[in-house]
């Protein structure tokens, strides 16, 4: 990211601001039921032109959006449905020209409208912006893209099973429809689970005698085995991370490979996953 090489004069203040102060500038995010965020930045204070710089913290990859005066003191970025943005973690920052990049520490955010979410699927993907603190108290926004996308729902869990619910967004699901469980683990066969239908929502079950030891990702083929597989995640609402919110009780039983512990979890990319471990007999 190479910034432009014209120069800002700034004032010290104790106030958040763009320029050279010593506080972090902060933004207040706003997110919309399409998938877009809004973003408020505390105003530098300067005539020079200002950009809101998303980079992606693996690829280094940038998104830049001109940063304008929003008329109470704010400037204030738009990054719309519309604006492809990978899947990931994007680091947000603000650069005035002839200034280097500010970390941006994070405001408000109003997500209320990501509650309960349901996209159309009319465009055949599912975008997800979540803007969150990092541990550092910085402001990032995780992304996901996915084309198609099943969306978990409840889920039903027994002493040996699980009941998944969910919704397939731009895809259709067939009578050929089936879900797939995959060990993560040995790389083998998938194991195969009878799909039930209804519109475009699906229940499948998951039992708990069939697994191995080791981690298991879900997946739904809402075409049959020449279709796509389609990775069950639960990515439409406001929770960044689902992993240490949602939990859920694990499950001890005999089987005939031995004692067995089964827990559903979300993984950190908040997709749906089993993990199966060796239970000590005496439990």
């Amino acid at each position: 990211m190479t910034p432009p090489t014209a120069s800002a004069d700034f004032s010290a203040s104790s106030e958040p601001s763009l320029g050279g102060g010593t506080t972090a500038p902060h933004a207040d995010c706003i997110a919309d039921s399409a998938g877009g965020l809004t973003f408020d930045v505390t105003d530098h204070g300067g005539p020079d032109p200002a950009h809101l710089v998303l980079t992606e913290r693996d690829s280094g990859e940038d998104v830049r959006l001109p940063l304008t005066p929003a008329g109470d003191g704010s400037l204030r970025a738009a990054l719309p449905s519309s604006v492809r943005l990978p899947e990931g973690r994007w680091d947000v920052f603000a650069q005035v020209a002839g200034e280097e990049p500010r970390r941006l520490a994070p405001g408000l955010n109003d997500l209320r409208s990501l509650v309960d979410r349901v996209p159309s699927g009319s465009r055949g993907f599912v975008a997800v912006r979540i803007p969150y603190a990092t541990k550092h108290g910085n402001l990032t926004v995780r992304s996901w893209l996915r084309a198609p996308h099943a969306e978990a729902g409840e889920l039903l869990v027994t002493d040996s099973e699980m009941t998944v619910s969910g919704r397939v967004y731009g895809t259709a699901i067939t009578p050929k429809a089936y879900a797939e469980i995959r060990s993560r683990t040995d790389g083998g066969p998938a194991l195969r689970s009878e799909l039930t239908p209804r519109g475009d929502e699906f229940t499948f079950r998951v039992g708990y005698e069939e697994l191995e030891a080791g981690r298991w990702d879900l997946w739904v083929r809402p075409e049959g085995e020449d279709g796509l597989a389609v990775r069950v995640a639960r990515l439409l609402d406001d929770v960044a991370d689902k992993k240490p919110i949602f939990t859920y009780p694990t499950a001890r039983l005999d089987t005939g490979r031995g004692r067995i512990a089964v827990e559903p979890y979300y993984t950190s990319d908040n997709d749906l996953a089993v993990l199966v471990t060796a239970a000590a007999a005496a439990e």
